[in-house]
């Protein structure tokens, strides 16, 4: 932390294995994880260091020291320093214990227990205890904390299978290959420490963690130092009446005073009553006001750990809100940012439905024979008579199983496809049970399915395949294996069966095989043709299916090219390419397959309830075009509604940026022209709009872009085009994308748009664009931790982002809103009292109120109920708010809280003053008291403005209290009755006695509030205080209500009578056909299947389709579209509300 020497770039590392001695020459860094930032000796010093950073405690300070200089202050230094060291207090505290739980967390994962080898015998170490060249010993499913080399497996040719779920949020295995020189070492899996701790891949590329700053606070800092200008000119004001006043009425007193006629200069004294002034009108930016800040916010953080809502029972996993200091950012979010795979989904893939030789098995039929809802009371298939079966595999049309069992040879053939052609591993457990490792979930479901139908995949030989098929073990003969990639959109098999006969077994994207299919398909293609686009429009990932039989001597020819190809040094890959152009045509097409990638539960609702707050989903992935487009059909984020969706796919700068020009034209119209951000089209006529871009667009579109063309459109030529094409659509989608991308997509919206970002994701390569982001959001899930460490807040489920928003979000913003205006406003009128007290004390920088009130005023009198408003107000219900989604609406605007109503709360505390001041001034301007004696003494009056200042700003307060508990009632009216307790105390005999240098007024607030007249001006003083606000607030709520005030006024009538909802009946979604190869990421690996070293492969890659949820979602959005328009409208028939 106080090393000034920057650590040299290193070239290469030098490592000798099992040495310890040899390796510390390097000083390599050490095992231990540091993201805590404090130690018990440097927490003192460093916490001090950063607060006193910040503009507002070192302000504070400086008044501090001001104080402590006998000629320029008039206040004692205690009224400073009391509220100063507590603010300095809460924040280390906080601080501390902020770092206490980095320092637990760091701990949890340094001391877990590794095996090393340390002279020569196998030990338990803890990781952080790791040095670089150590050998490590893993075993199965055990937590790796270091980069390491792979030196020896158990497995088979040295290869071993990792998860890299904590990394990138895919649970999909992936391979890596001991050296071939140390693969023979050992049957157990052994590593060597290559990089430690802070030299580690995933802490290098973690990126440094941002300061994240609320639009609010950046406000505030603005506001602050306008206040300090304003309080730097209230100064000289008063320091130039200081010297006037000095220069032509001063001299009167000097010889009163004992003063010589030298001894007095007016412009040194006007410069001592500037600083005096600055010290007594410091309280109108009070210290009390940062520290309430992370109070409240603090309390929101709570509210949002407590809530049980947001709880997931599945896992114990309660929501976290992991900063204290973005909560009301929550309500002011118009860009969310979401990953897919283990985000908007489960990452869990189900086989569901499939087309075999024309005919649909998987659904369910009446007598008559029209399709019938799958409900739970329907008895699905029993397949508890095999041994081998998936228990949780579920199918509820018995009409495929009657098919096997009738032998119908397309059906066998079509799941012998299923069971051969894949990437698919197979290990048994400890108890005996046959267990898939798959690189891809939808491999596993179409897998898993033909092995509950009977054709069971048992395992694998670099030459052979072995399946049992319908009890009967059967071995191919593995020949060829033709890979997936991107441009391919399929994979192929090609076996020899026990009769001798050459197959090739072929999957991939219906755009894809059907172009291979011979001739005499066509009628079979054109009926699943139809089937495909029924099952894209429930929803569900789809894979063509289709074979073809090869004579012996053609496929020796061809496989003897094919060995040329491999050979070859120049043009390999086209090569191979035309090659496989070739076998894999005149195909015999089998069927297709339906799987159902399930979105997580509530998605469909959260999407829907968050674009009608107004809030753009952009969906960031590393999947495929077609996977990422059905997920979007699948939670609605795409819709067969929409007017376009425009896809962008060029391969150049000149081609993307010729797409986005295009899709801008077709939103437009081809007549449309741009002037200074407003835009001219045509829809029947030509209309002018004088309205921004956005509020021409009266349909809804989406934009869809690869990684590819992405990278092109980031371009500073072309992001332009790119963000204002992305902002003028209701969803954007941006699909083989990397972590850096993620990040600068992210970057651009925040930088171009002025506009509040959520980034949302469940793995490390989410953690950039979850760093970059206003909020950051961790899906803590079975995906891994670090998108959950990296991230502001953390829950288990997608569909509590909608709670966080529209609740939690909302009502923080509301809250602190509220809270702001309200102190702004006390603060106004509490010190602007000092300045009219002025212009009647010489300007002398007499305080007009006690020193002890002037302390106790911010942190005792007012700082509670002030307080329990910000942490507890609500303007409507959480149900409300959910069911409302357009209340959203004011913080995306900026309505509650920016420059103006600062003003206008400035303006309300100029008024307040004034009425303070002058009423007390006026009444008590040659009066007599009820004894007959003059009741205008300075302390009689200090103590009626107080008075007034606290009964003023307390009731006040209750008229802003929209939402009132028991504390609120106890801390109003507590900080009254506590307020008259200390201040009879302060002016009693028993303080006196004990003080009396600190309280010499003795009895006179007994004297002063024994007399009627005195209450009659207290009482004045608060009506016409209170008075205006009541007025105005009444006839806004009258004339110009705002949303909420309408569903506050609408809840009262629904409390008296409650109407009954009608539901409409369901239909069904119509859908155009949105079908696609899914698998994963990267090339597969079917070079490494067929070269020896295989026994598990990469990435196979996920197959496409969409998710059917069982709940309707059209008919769920038209009826939550109806009842927020219903709900809206019944609030006011005079007044349209937009929707």
């Amino acid at each position: 932390m106080f090393c000034s020497k920057k650590k040299s770039l290193e070239v290469e590392r030098v490592v000798k294995a099992n040495d310890r001695e040899y390796n510390e020459k390097f000083q390599y860094a050490d095992n231990r994880i540091h993201t805590s930032k404090y130690n018990i000796l440097t927490f003192l010093p460093i916490n001090l260091f950063e607060q006193f950073q910040r503009v507002a405690n070192a302000y504070f300070l400086f008044l501090l020291i001001l104080q402590l200089i006998p000629e320029i202050s008039s206040l004692t230094w205690f009224t400073t320093i009391v509220p100063l060291v507590l603010v300095i207090t809460m924040t280390a505290v906080k601080d501390a214990t902020d770092d206490y739980f980095r320092h637990k967390s760091d701990n949890q994962v340094n001391n877990r227990q590794s095996e090393v080898i340390i002279d020569s015998k196998l030990q338990n170490e803890k990781w952080m205890n790791v040095k670089v060249g150590d050998i490590v010993k893993l075993e199965n499913n055990q937590f790796v904390a270091a980069d390491l080399l792979l030196l020896s497996s158990s497995e088979p040719h040295g290869l071993c299978y990792i998860e890299t779920a904590e990394l990138d949020g895919e649970t999909n295995l992936k391979v890596r290959h001991a050296l071939s020189v140390t693969s023979e070492l050992g049957e157990d899996i052994s590593r060597l420490a290559r990089f430690d701790g802070p030299d580690t891949k995933l802490m290098q590329n973690s990126g440094k963690t941002k300061f994240k700053r609320t639009s609010i606070d950046r406000l505030m800092n603005t506001l602050v130092l306008w206040i300090f200008g304003f309080l730097v000119c209230l100064g000289i004001i008063l320091a130039i009446g200081n010297s006037i006043w000095e220069n032509q009425v001063g001299g009167q007193f000097r010889t009163f005073l004992f003063w010589n006629e030298g001894e007095k200069n007016s412009v040194f004294s006007g410069f001592l009553t500037f600083w005096s002034y600055i010290i007594i009108l410091n309280t109108v930016v009070p210290i009390s006001l940062y520290v309430s800040v992370e109070v409240i916010r603090l309390g929101h953080s709570y509210f949002i750990n407590w809530d049980r809502k947001m709880y997931y029972s599945g896992k114990a996993t309660p929501a976290e809100a992991r900063t204290t200091t973005l909560n009301e950012e929550l309500g002011q979010i118009e860009y969310i940012f979401s990953d897919k795979t283990g985000t908007l989904t489960q990452n869990v893939m189900t086989f569901k439905k499939c087309s075999i030789n024309g005919r649909i098995y998987g659904e369910v039929h009446d007598d008559v024979g029209h399709k019938k809802a799958i409900t739970k009371k329907k008895e699905s298939v029993d397949f508890s008579v095999k041994t081998q079966t998936e228990r949780t595999f579920q199918l509820f049309d018995h009409s495929l199983m009657e098919s096997i069992k009738l032998g119908d040879p397309q059906v066998h053939e079509f799941l012998r496809l299923l069971a051969l052609c894949h990437t698919v591993m197979s290990e048994e457990n400890n108890a005996g049970q046959l267990i898939y490792q798959v690189q891809s979930p939808d491999e596993g479901a179409l897998v898993t399915a033909a092995r509950n139908f009977g054709f069971i995949f048992k395992s694998r030989t670099p030459e052979t395949i072995t399946i049992e098929e319908l009890g009967t073990l059967v071995t191919y003969q593995l020949l060829a294996f033709l890979d997936f990639n991107n441009i391919r959109k399929r994979m192929s098999v090609i076996v020899r069966n026990p009769a001798g006969q050459i197959k090739l077994y072929s999957k991939g994207a219906d755009t894809i095989l059907f172009e291979k299919l011979h001739p005499s398909n066509e009628g079979l293609l054109s009926l699943t043709s139809d089937h495909l686009s029924e099952f894209a429009g429930e929803g569900l990932r789809t894979l063509v299916i289709a074979y073809r039989e090869l004579d012996d001597k053609y496929f020796k020819e061809w496989h003897k090219m094919l060995e040329d190809a491999n050979a070859a040094t120049d043009k390999r890959d086209e090569r191979i390419t035309g090659l496989y152009e070739e076998i894999e045509r005149d195909l015999m097409l089998l069927g297709a397959t339906a799987i159902e990638d399930k979105l997580q539960e509530g998605v469909i609702e959260t999407v829907t309830s968050l674009s009608l707050a107004n809030i753009k989903i952009w969906v960031l992935t590393g999947d495929k075009q077609e996977t990422a487009i059905n997920i979007g059909y699948a939670c609605n984020l795409l819709t067969d509604d929409m007017n376009d969706v425009f896809v962008i796919s060029g391969n150049t700068a000149v081609e993307v940026r010729e797409e986005l020009r295009k899709a801008k034209e077709n939103l437009f119209g081809q007549n449309r022209s741009f002037s200074n951000g407003h835009v001219v089209s045509e829809n029947k006529q030509q209309l002018e709009l004088d309205s921004v871009v956005e509020e021409t667009i009266t349909g809804d579109y989406a934009l869809v872009i690869n990684g590819h063309s992405l990278a092109h459109a980031l371009e500073s030529d072309v992001k332009n085009d790119l963000l204002e094409l992305a902002c003028l659509c209701k969803t954007v989608v941006c699909c083989r994308v990397t972590p850096l991308q993620k990040a600068q997509v992210v970057e651009l919206v925040k930088k171009h748009r002025n506009a509040v970002t959520l980034a949302i994701g469940d793995g490390a390569n989410d953690v950039s664009m979850i760093k970059s982001a206003h909020i950051g959001v961790g899906i803590s899930g079975q995906e891994g931790l670090q998108a959950v460490l990296a991230s502001d807040y953390s829950f288990a489920q997608f569909r509590y982002l909608q709670r966080l928003l529209l609740v939690h979000g909302r009502w923080s913003y509301f809250r602190m809103c509220k809270f702001l205006c309200y102190f702004f406003y006390k603060n106004f009128a509490f010190t602007l009292v000092h300045f009219w007290f002025g212009f009647f004390c010489g300007f002398s920088a007499q305080t007009v109120y006690d020193p002890w009130f002037i302390t106790l005023f911010n942190i005792v009198y007012t700082s509670l109920p002030v307080l329990a408003m910000g942490i507890f107000d609500q303007d409507v219900s959480d149900q409300n708010s959910m069911d409302c989604p357009q209340l959203y609406e004011p913080g995306q605007l900026n309505q509650l809280f920016n420059k103006r109503r600062f003003f206008i709360c400035m303006a309300h505390g100029l008024y307040t003053s004034l009425a303070l001041f002058f009423i007390p001034f006026g009444a008590f301007y040659n009066v007599v008291g009820e004894d007959g004696q003059h009741a205008a003494d300075y302390q009689s009056f200090a103590v009626t403005m107080a008075t007034s200042l606290v009964i003023v700003v307390s009731v006040q307060i209750a008229l802003d209290t929209s939402y009132w508990t028991v504390i609120n009632h106890v801390f109003i009216w507590g900080s009254i009755a506590t307020y008259f307790s200390i201040l009879f105390t302060m002016h009693s005999n028993g303080i006196f006695e004990v003080f009396p240098n600190q309280f010499p007024f003795v009895g006179n607030a007994w004297h002063s509030l024994n007399q009627k007249c005195i209450w009659l001006v207290i009482l004045l003083t608060t009506v016409a205080s209170v008075i205006p606000v009541v007025a105005f607030r009444f006839l806004k709520m009258h004339l110009y209500p705002s949303l909420s005030d309408q569903i506050r006024q609408w809840q009262k009538a629904q409390k008296k009578a409650k109407p009954t909802s009608s539901r409409r009946p369901q239909t069904r979604r119509s859908s155009s056909r949105r079908s696609g190869y899914g698998f994963a990421h990267q090339e597969g690996y079917g070079e490494l299947i067929t070269s020896g070293k295989n026994m598990r492969v990469k990435n196979s890659p996920p197959t496409s389709g969409l998710e059917k949820t069982l709940y309707n979602s059209t008919n769920w959005i038209e009826n939550l579209c109806k009842k927020t328009t219903d709900t809206v409208n019944s609030f006011s028939q005079d007044k349209a509300v937009k929707l």
